[in-house]
């Protein structure tokens, strides 16, 4: 069984910064694109970021500049460092991993989310 835990949501005023962290636990072989993705209330799930395994990024245009996403593969932990947020946003977020699971079984993880509002 393989598990992905968020954490460092919270409460944040404009202009801040915050650590979203991932955590994936279980019978792992690999780890292979991870992303952060959010979903603001009345609004559809959209892609913040992802990181390939050799660490090739993409970020929504919305993001860049302002988020950094990274991951530690020894300790299959994936991060997202968000700066200069802004009220738009506050959202749920959540991370995703493509997973290799130690059957070789294909996983498309997810986590539970994390709420971020950002609010003066």
């Amino acid at each position: 069984q393989v598990q992905l835990v968020e954490s460092g949501g919270g409460l944040v005023q404009p202009g801040g910064s915050l650590r979203l962290s991932c955590a994936a636990s279980g019978s792992i072989f690999s780890i292979n694109v991870v992303a952060w993705y959010r979903q603001a209330p009345g609004k559809e799930r959209e892609l913040v970021a992802h990181i390939r395994t050799r660490g090739e990024t993409l970020y929504a245009d919305s993001v860049v500049g302002r988020f950094t996403i990274s991951r530690d593969n020894t300790k299959n932990t994936f991060y997202l460092q968000m700066n200069s947020l802004k009220p738009e946003d506050t959202a749920a977020y959540y991370c995703n991993a493509q997973i290799t699971a130690a059957t070789m079984r294909y996983l498309d993880a997810w986590g539970q989310g994390t709420l971020v509002t950002v609010s003066s």
